[in-house]
């Protein structure tokens, strides 16, 4: 009998510890179903980069021309300076955005050190906006402000006699690529912020506690206490961020794109819009993003390794 007991304590412990695990995997599930629908299926279409297509036709009724379009990207002298022209775009503002990492946790700590809770979370609140705005709103923002005839800036500089005639700021080609940043910054600073002031809500308030009774000062206690305890959350995002060094994006880019400044604003993901969408050139643009992906997850890998060597953990 109590041989028979303990089988059955046994047995139900093992059901308890193999309950958690199943409930976890069936409410994952749905994410995982939405993770292979919207991010699997759609690798089908790499299948275009293998032949000659052409817009309104049968994918089987177009030339099978295997890896015609990649080589094209060695062996064409026009392609291979276009690619390296949206390299160096792509680089310059990938390069621009590691630089500018450390802004949201230096905001992050500023609206911590904000007394009032009030003005704190009205600071909050108007930092986290822009980050839905689309980008649509904000070109229209700045067209207002910079633009040739009505742009406020344009009209304030003429009044003070700073200017004899107006400039087109938005088609310069001059800066670009530090506008491009600044508008970035000003739309996902407060958003950014989000991740470090959770990592600062769990850092233990006891330390700060014993650290003003040891006779530390606001800064003493943000230096000792404070960047140490996000300073894992920072390496981690810092990390996934060189992992996505040449993902840009285009939304951005492809608003505030003329034929000014094209050279230089025109990222990897615009660059592979324009020549599958603009230039009907569909299975060239589909080689491009076949390589931006592998190129992608080799910097992934290469950024986890330096996690494994700098933290000593793994980020995948």
């Amino acid at each position: 009998m109590i041989s028979f007991i303990s089988a059955n304590q046994k047995n139900k412990h093992r059901d308890n510890t193999l309950q958690p695990p199943v409930k976890l995997f069936l409410m994952s599930l749905p994410f995982l179903a939405v993770v292979f629908i919207f991010a699997y299926l759609p690798l089908y279409g790499w299948i275009y980069a293998f032949f000659d297509y052409r817009a309104g036709l049968s994918l089987w009724d177009c030339d099978f021309v295997g890896l015609k379009h990649f080589a094209s990207l060695v062996n064409n002298p026009v392609a291979a300076g276009e690619l390296l022209r949206v390299m160096r775009n792509t680089f310059a503002m990938s390069f621009l955005n590691i630089l500018s990492s450390f802004l949201p946790v230096l905001f992050a700590i500023l609206l911590t050190e904000i007394r009032s809770n009030s003005y704190r979370r009205i600071m909050q609140t108007l930092t986290t906006l822009p980050n839905f705005i689309s980008w649509i709103l904000v070109f229209s923002v700045m067209y207002s402000m910079f633009s040739v005839g009505d742009g406020f800036v344009n009209r304030l500089l003429i009044s003070f006699n700073l200017i004899e005639t107006e400039i087109n700021f938005l088609a310069s080609k001059n800066h670009v690529w530090l506008t491009m940043q600044g508008y970035a910054i000003w739309k996902g600073l407060g958003w950014g912020a989000i991740m470090y002031l959770a990592a600062m809500a769990s850092i233990d308030p006891q330390l700060y506690e014993a650290a003003t009774v040891d006779g530390a000062g606001r800064f003493r206690r943000i230096w000792h206490i404070t960047i140490p305890g996000i300073l894992p959350t920072y390496f981690v995002l810092l990390l996934l961020t060189i992992a996505n060094f040449i993902n840009n994006g285009m939304e951005q880019f492809f608003i505030f794109e003329n034929p000014m400044n094209r050279a230089y604003i025109e990222v990897l993901d615009l660059y592979v819009y324009n020549q599958g969408m603009v230039g009907q050139n569909i299975s060239f643009a589909t080689a491009v993003s076949i390589l931006k992906s592998a190129v992608s997850i080799a910097l992934l890998f290469t950024a986890n390794r330096m996690s494994k060597y700098v933290r000593g953990e793994t980020i995948i």
